[in-house]
């Protein structure tokens, strides 16, 4: 590489100068504090752990997307984080070890092998809450309760909800014998919303009628909540397992529609994300104009059962650095002052304490007698007869 281009990032990976590092980690900061406020202790997990406990119950998508590396002092395998989930439900299992009810969050980096969408970021950083040992619906229903007010406070005027349950698949299949080369075809299929491919497909693999028929509607279930009531006339000879799951979709929806009538919820029988880490109920946030989630969360029980202790768990990871590309740089600096160079003591003394009433204070080196446009300063420290004084900045 030559000097030139030695000041190039591998693609994907990104800073945050000045503005958008003061508006992302002033969102960061909103954040954790609401997290607080609704009862979630907040953790810092390591950057780094041993794949052993690092890719614990996360799945094989979780596994390709992190970096790994030798320990020089042990000559294990270690990763570098690309999700936070694993990291503190082994916290929470190992760590903790606490009597009912666990709530945690966090925010921090994670790093990817390669971006999980086009134009990603592979070095997001993450928000994200995690509720421990509580196997009922209500520990859902105020994990999506969080989300949207979460979505609200960092920024975002509308909310935008895609919900699904990994149950009503779960169930469906349990009524055929596919293999496991046959379901991976199937769920790709049913991803890609690739219809007609999904349809021939179906008819290849020798299915009975109605199994045939439920595989091929699944994918199309997907719109306002009449799509649930769709489901039950579609499903209703299906297992109780299905219904069951239908049944926690709407309640779920009724609750969030009264407490959040603004937001805007889209169900998706066949959103499967993270299928393989998931038990219950899956859900992702959108935006306009960006194609791929800036949220997303679920129930996983059962990820500590590796740490030696199975506990119940839903929560939800954010990324703050596309929701921070989606707003736009907009500086939330709007005043500072400005001391220009003095070799009076008392001056030192009447910055310190206007820093300790809050104010922003640029010190003057030097011989600097003026703030640069960019260190936006709109007042000034000047010195008079009685001491010193805070005036307007002259244009």
């Amino acid at each position: 590489m030559n000097k030139a281009d030695r000041w190039l990032l591998p693609d994907g990976i990104e800073e945050l100068l000045p503005a958008d590092a003061r508006q992302l980690e002033a969102m960061r900061r909103r954040l954790v504090d609401q997290f607080r406020l609704w009862g979630y202790d907040y953790v810092i997990p390591p950057l780094v752990e041993f794949t052993d406990s690092l890719l614990t119950g996360s799945g094989q998508d979780i596994s390709l997307l992190t970096f790994k590396l030798t320990d020089q002092l042990s000559g294990k395998t270690m990763g570098i984080r690309a999700d936070i989930t694993p990291q503190v439900a082994r916290m929470d299992a190992h760590s903790q070890s606490h009597v009912g009810v666990n709530r945690l969050c966090y925010a921090g980096h994670v790093m990817h092998t390669r971006p999980k969408a086009q134009l990603s970021s592979r070095t997001p950083i993450q928000a994200g809450v995690e509720l421990f040992g509580e196997l009922s619906l209500d520990a859902d229903i105020e994990v999506v309760s969080l989300l949207i007010a979460t979505l609200e406070a960092a920024g975002l005027s509308k909310q935008y909800l895609d919900l699904g349950h990994v149950g009503v698949y779960r169930a469906i299949l349990k009524t055929v014998s596919f293999t496991a080369e046959q379901e991976s075809t199937y769920l790709e299929l049913i991803q890609s919303k690739a219809l007609p491919d999904l349809k021939q497909w179906l008819l290849d693999q020798n299915l009975g009628k109605q199994q045939l028929q439920w595989l091929e509607m699944l994918p199309t279930l997907a719109g306002s909540v009449a799509v649930l009531e769709q489901a039950r006339v579609i499903f209703e000879s299906a297992p109780e397992a299905l219904h069951m799951a239908l049944d926690e979709l709407e309640a779920l929806a009724g609750v969030i529609g009264e407490r959040y009538p603004s937001a805007q919820l889209y169900f998706d029988l066949s959103e499967l994300r993270g299928y393989n880490y998931h038990t219950g109920l899956v859900f992702g946030a959108f935006a306009p104009g960006v194609g791929n989630a800036i949220a997303g969360g679920g129930r996983y029980d059962c990820i500590g059962k590796a740490f030696g202790r199975s506990r119940p768990a839903t929560g939800f990871a954010v990324d703050l650095t596309a929701i921070n590309r989606l707003l736009g740089s907009v500086d939330t600096v709007s005043e500072g002052v400005f001391a220009a160079t003095s070799d009076n003591a008392q001056q030192w003394k009447e910055i310190q304490k206007l820093r300790a009433q809050g104010h922003r204070v640029v010190n003057g080196l030097s011989g600097q007698v003026k703030p640069y446009e960019y260190q936006l300063c709109n007042q000034q420290l000047v010195e008079i007869e009685s001491g010193f004084v805070l005036r307007p900045l002259a244009n």
